[in-house]
């Protein structure tokens, strides 16, 4: 229904890829907190940041269904943290620069971006503001034809190695909604300070606070309409939620499909662990509710492919996806006893690297207030003009 002959064939050479060049890496980059800069290049020489970026600037141009595939099997590869670093430059920086730049910040930006000469980031999120995007307190005041920047961002992913940041603040502090600008900022500007975040999971991504003290930017650097820096912000996050719903459903069934290969080979009073039918049964439920979201997932992926502007949906998937993924990698190391508790087993990784589902890219208690404000208040949210 949603993928073709030649989907199944980039999923298949995509794999390959990701087995030869990334996964002999993966645990030194777990255990340093860095994504050596070859394998972005690679990533580029290969075409995979171009999946969905114009063909003016070096992209494909391909559906969304690719994009899926991209996301589907980063996940299988059990680096949440290398997986948040690709997909957070290809899908976060990459898509605002594609969305709101002009033809001169696409060519010196997002161009080397799709060849992964460069690498991005998106700064939203504040110390002090959390979920409350509206309530930043960084500020870009205009002065000549420069901007000052002062403020800091927290939680950034690829927010230490970055050749370039994507930042939003307040250009007009009086007004909430219609006072935020976008801006895209090289990160050896004077004024710049990036510190390393110590994380439960996602231990290969450079998450980062940053601090913005007198940056001083070009005005030509700004993106978009200035003052219309938060709508489209919030356009942006139905893609970035049916991201981290997709990713949620594909660790899940990474979880499934390795708990069942290890069932298969456990052997315990004579039998095979897979089967014991409270064990199969408790499979029954973990597949059944992974494919529930998939299936979801899919059709939201192909309603936002088609120009469906798909706020509720996508709040919905990453509420109930990432929500499902938690619980069913939790089943998934139990089921694997104490091995599940140990390293050398992927489970306690996945585990880890799955909390952050319900916490990034906004919480899972926003979530809830949104879709309520959908369906019980009748809100209804457009993207910006």
């Amino acid at each position: 229904m949603y993928f073709t002959e030649e989907h199944e064939s980039f999923r298949q050479s995509f794999r390959e890829f990701l087995q030869k060049e990334v996964v002999p890496h993966i645990d030194k980059w777990e255990k340093t907190g860095t994504v050596e800069r070859f394998i972005w290049k690679k990533f580029g020489e290969m075409g995979y940041f171009g999946i969905n970026q114009p063909e003016e600037y070096g992209g494909m141009n391909l559906d969304l269904f690719y994009t899926v595939i991209f996301l589907e099997e980063l996940q299988k590869i059990n680096s949440g943290g290398f997986a948040a670093n690709m997909w957070a430059h290809g899908y976060l920086a990459m898509t605002h620069l594609n969305k709101e730049g002009d033809d001169r910040i696409k060519r010196e930006y997002l161009a080397p971006s799709i060849e992964g000469d460069k690498i991005g980031c998106l700064c939203i999120t504040e110390p002090f503001g959390g979920s409350d995007v509206a309530g930043m307190r960084t500020t870009a005041v205009k002065k000549g034809d420069t901007y000052v920047l002062n403020g800091s961002k927290t939680f950034i992913t690829n927010g230490v190695y970055s050749d370039y940041l994507v930042v939003v603040a307040k250009t007009n502090p009086e007004d909430k909604y219609k006072g935020m600008s976008i801006f895209v900022v090289d990160r050896d500007t004077p004024g710049i300070s990036a510190t390393k975040l110590d994380k439960l999971g996602w231990r290969a991504s450079d998450t980062a606070e940053i601090a913005f003290d007198n940056v001083v930017i070009p005005a030509e650097n700004l993106m978009g309409e200035e003052g219309k820096g938060f709508p489209y912000v919030m356009q942006h996050f139905a893609l970035e939620r049916l991201v981290m719903g997709i990713n949620a459903h594909a660790r899940a069934d990474y979880a499934v499909e390795y708990a069942v290969k290890y069932m298969e080979e456990r052997v315990a009073f004579g039998k095979s662990l897979d089967r014991f039918q409270v064990l199969r049964h408790k499979i029954a439920e973990m597949a059944s509710r992974v494919d529930m979201c998939r299936e979801y997932n899919y059709s939201i992926a192909k309603r936002l492919n088609d120009g469906v502007y798909v706020v509720k949906e996508a709040s919905m998937s990453k509420l109930l996806s990432t929500k499902m993924a938690d619980e069913v990698i939790y089943e998934a190391l139990q089921l694997l006893g104490g091995y599940g508790y140990m390293e050398e087993y992927p489970m306690a990784r996945l585990l880890r690297d799955s909390r952050l589902g319900p916490i990034g890219g906004g919480t899972s208690e926003i979530l809830k207030e949104i879709i309520a404000k959908m369906v019980i208040d009748k809100k209804e949210y457009k993207p910006a003009t």
